[in-house]
């Protein structure tokens, strides 16, 4: 066969192929993306996810799947969703025509204080410098008005409020690992080992209180 040939042959399993993948559903598409439902951190996020906002584990797989959202994103969805009191397709169907998280939460009139937890840090950096500083400064006179908040500042806010809360932990904890550059599945992660560490192990051969072991 020439080289002519078989590039022509090979042209044509490409396209074979390509055409195959085009008509599989989203959700087995998106294997092929990287995400890996099987992966111990990713569960254990989603599973958190569900916990907290009280939604099936398998509809929080079948949105990644099917919008390709960053696992990151998929907080401010559930978030913006129970604030707003709709289904979270109606949050999802607001940013795919392009709106921002900021935008999405302007359009079902919510407070931009919904987003923000004390904190006792006097001086933050980035990546919540910006946020917190408008906060800090307009939360006395409740001029929302003047606050605007980027995609970045709003999925750094709703993750902070979601794994502080979730885990019980002072949010500074989670900004302390965010501003090292982890994202929140790493972050998520690296907190529930540390409180794995801390919890007290029961000792062994003891008798539950309460209870006589049976000799």
């Amino acid at each position: 066969m020439s080289a002519g040939k078989y590039r022509l042959v090979l042209l044509i399993v490409f396209l074979f192929v390509l055409h195959l993948f085009n008509h599989l559903p989203a959700g087995a598409q998106n294997v092929n993306f990287g995400l890996s439902i099987t992966d111990g951190k990713v569960r254990g996020f989603y599973l958190s996810i569900s916990n907290y906002f009280n939604v099936p584990e398998p509809t929080i797989i079948e949105i990644r799947q099917r919008y390709r959202l960053s696992d990151d994103e998929l907080p401010v969805v559930f978030f913006l969703a129970t604030r707003a009191r709709v289904e979270p397709q109606v949050v999802i169907d607001l940013r795919l025509k392009g709106l921002s998280w900021w935008d999405i939460t302007l359009h079902f009139g919510l407070n931009p204080e919904i987003f923000f937890v004390p904190i006792s840090v006097v001086k933050v950096g980035p990546p919540y410098g910006r946020a917190l500083g408008f906060y800090r400064q307009y939360r006395e006179k409740k001029s929302w008005g003047k606050i605007v908040l980027t995609d970045v500042d709003i999925i750094n806010l709703v993750n902070l409020k979601f794994i502080s809360e979730y885990h019980k932990i002072p949010p500074e904890k989670v900004m302390e690992i965010r501003t090292k550059g982890h994202n929140f599945v790493d972050i998520h992660e690296t907190i529930v080992k540390e409180k794995g560490k801390s919890a007290p192990s029961k000792a062994k051969g003891k008798a539950p209180k309460g209870k006589v072991r049976k000799k």
